[in-house]
């Protein structure tokens, strides 16, 4: 177990996010300093790589949602059985499509079209005062 009594957070996906990271701030912080675009590019390019891989980690169970976990799940090392379904309030899971209100974003209704056959005619709707005519 670990020495502090609150969960900090700290996971696969979030490790591995954070040493990729190092590394694209590393060669921008060296890009800076040489005057050098491509450098500087690359740091950047290193940086949306990290992004990616943290997303992807996360997605697949090695990171967390968002709120405090069970003193069971603090440690790292520890999968996220939940990630499938996707967290509640969770931005990276809504991004990929997951949630807990079965695969649409959190507080979406769901929206549903009347199916048109077809050889069948358009139905006509009212107009309303703001619709054009």
């Amino acid at each position: 177990m670990s020495a502090h009594q609150y969960d900090h957070g700290h996971t696969v996906a979030g490790w591995v996010g954070f040493g990729i990271a190092s590394v694209g701030a590393v060669a921008v912080g060296a890009g800076i300093c040489t005057v050098s675009g491509l450098l500087i590019a690359g740091g950047l390019g290193i940086g949306v790589v990290s992004l990616l891989v943290t997303w992807a980690l996360h997605l697949s169970g090695w990171g967390k949602g968002p709120g405090a976990r069970p003193r069971s799940e603090w440690d790292w090392r520890v999968r996220d059985s939940a990630a499938p379904g996707g967290h509640a309030d969770c931005l990276g899971c809504r991004l990929a499509g997951r949630g807990r209100s079965g695969g649409r974003a959190v507080g979406t209704p769901r929206l549903s079209m009347p199916v048109q056959r077809e050889g069948e005619q358009e139905p006509v709707t009212t107009l309303r005062a703001d619709s054009a005519r």
